[in-house]
Order: structure tokens, then C-alpha cells, then sequence
């Protein structure tokens, strides 16, 4: 079969799947009335294709070391995210998450059709972001493509470091009374406004690297560094988010917005 073929098909199967996954997260969602739960659903999502790569290795055909460890890698990150995520949006069900409390006041009575646009936006991405792991090389890398590899492998590690590392942070900062309605600027957040957002983009440049020696040479993973970044600085993660602390937090944001970049981190000034 031709490679590029293989790859289209294995891709329109996954976003099939992605959306059934999608659709009844929708249908939950619209039934506990918070739609906050997307975003648990997409960061676990991940998780399930890299399961189901892993189960493939198993059971049909092995994907080699490479395919192997990039399903492993996978799931270890969606786990993390999706664990961290849940704690905050399951545990809360009774309170939306304040971007969506404000796409109800925008779209009123048309909310779970607008929704149901926006989940399937989320299943479509998943499905893009999984490319490189789609298109990754079963006989595995050799030579300085073996570097390569083994050197996106370590990005993907230093991403999750990142990741953890703020979200700590963020969360100490939040637990103290003493700093409500203040802004967090400690460690990674006075480097970066988002760093784990920072974190979440460097994922996938771990992925490109390790999908190098695929067939493709890593385009896919390049396709996917430029729509993740997208999506996180230009529509649901940065904009979407500074809109509701600027709301909560007022001027002290505004400074903060000033000083430290949004995404590139950077030394903080002295």
C-alpha cells in the first residue's frame, strides 16, 4: 500500500474514532449541563490512542522501538495533563470553567450547537496532533537519525518537566489566602505568562524530532508544532484565558502583561 495512502486512512479512522469519542463527551456534557469537560476529554484522549498503538504493537503487528516509545511518551504526558485537569474541572462540577461561561452569554439558546461545532474542532485536532505517532517508522531509527530520536525523547521529558514544574507552582501560589486576586509570578511564571503552555507546544517538538526517521522525514510533526501553537497562543489557550484574568485580576494583570512575555519564556527583567 502506498505510504502516503496508509497514512490518510489511518488518519480518517482515528478522527472517526475521535469523533464517537467526542459525541458522547457532548451528550454527557449537555446532560450535567458544564461543558468544562472538554478539556478533560481531550487531554485524555491521547491517552487512549497511545493505548491503542500500544495495543496494536501487542497484538497485530509490532510498531518498533521507536513507535514504542513515542505511544509510551503519549500516554505518560496525556495522563499527567488529563489527571490534572480532572481534579480541577471533576471535582467542580457545579462551577463552569469562566470560557465557557462566557460563550453562554454569546450564543444564549444556541450554546449546545455551538458546542457540538467546538467538540468536533477538538476531535479534529486530536487527530492532526497524532500524526507524527500515526506516521512514526517500525523499523526504528539508525545513525544520527538514532540521535535525533533518542534527542526528541529528551525534549519530550524536559516538556513534562516544564509542565509539572508550573502547574505546582500555580497551584501553591493559589492555595495561599494571602494571594488572592493577586498574580502569580513565581518561578516559570515570571519567565513566561503560560508556561505550561509553553510546556504543552515543546511536546510536540519532542515529537517531531522523534518521528524524524519516519517515512515523511517528520513532516506531519512539523504540520502539528504549527497547529498547536496556533491553537495555543491564537484561539483557545492564551486569548481565551488572559480575557478572564484581566477580568479577575484588573490592572495587576495588565502590568503583568506588560512585563513578561506570553509564551516565549524569557529572564525576568531586574
Amino acid at each position: 500500500m502506498n505510504p502516503l495512502f496508509e497514512l490518510g486512512l489511518d488518519f480518517l479512522i482515528l478522527l472517526g474514532e475521535a469523533c464517537v469519542f467526542f459525541a458522547l463527551c457532548w451528550l454527557i456534557a449537555k446532560k450535567i449541563d458544564n461543558w468544562s469537560i472538554v478539556d478533560v476529554a481531550w487531554s485524555y484522549g491521547f491517552a487512549l490512542v497511545g493505548l491503542q498503538m500500544l495495543a496494536i504493537h501487542f497484538w497485530v503487528f509490532p510498531l518498533g522501538g521507536q513507535g514504542v516509545l513515542m505511544a509510551v511518551a503519549t500516554v505518560l504526558w496525556s495522563l499527567r495533563l488529563g489527571t490534572h485537569l480532572a481534579g480541577r474541572v471533576l471535582g467542580h462540577l457545579d462551577q463552569e470553567d469562566g470560557r465557557y461561561l462566557k460563550m453562554r452569554a454569546e450564543h444564549g439558546a444556541r450554546m449546545p450547537a455551538q458546542m457540538a461545532y467546538f467538540y468536533f474542532i477538538q476531535a479534529l485536532v486530536l487527530a492532526i496532533l497524532c500524526l507524527p505517532l500515526l506516521s512514526s517508522n517500525p523499523t526504528g531509527a539508525t545513525g544520527p537519525a538514532q540521535t535525533i530520536h533518542w534527542v526528541g525523547l529528551g525534549v519530550v521529558g524536559l516538556a513534562l518537566l516544564i509542565e509539572t514544574i508550573a502547574d505546582a507552582q500555580l497551584a501553591a501560589f493559589k492555595k495561599d489566602p494571602a494571594n488572592k486576586g493577586k498574580v502569580c509570578e513565581r518561578g516559570l511564571w515570571a519567565w513566561s505568562r503560560h508556561p505550561n503552555y509553553f510546556g504543552e507546544w515543546l511536546v510536540w517538538v519532542g515529537f517531531l524530532l522523534m518521528s524524524y526517521n519516519s517515512t515523511y522525514r517528520g513532516v506531519p510533526g512539523l504540520l502539528c508544532i504549527g497547529v498547536m501553537y496556533y491553537f495555543l497562543t491564537r484561539v483557545t489557550g492564551i486569548p481565551l484565558t488572559e480575557q478572564q484574568l484581566l477580568t479577575s485580576k484588573g490592572p495587576a494583570y495588565a502590568d503583568y502583561q506588560a512585563r513578561v512575555p506570553a509564551f516565549w519564556p524569557r529572564p525576568p527583567r531586574r
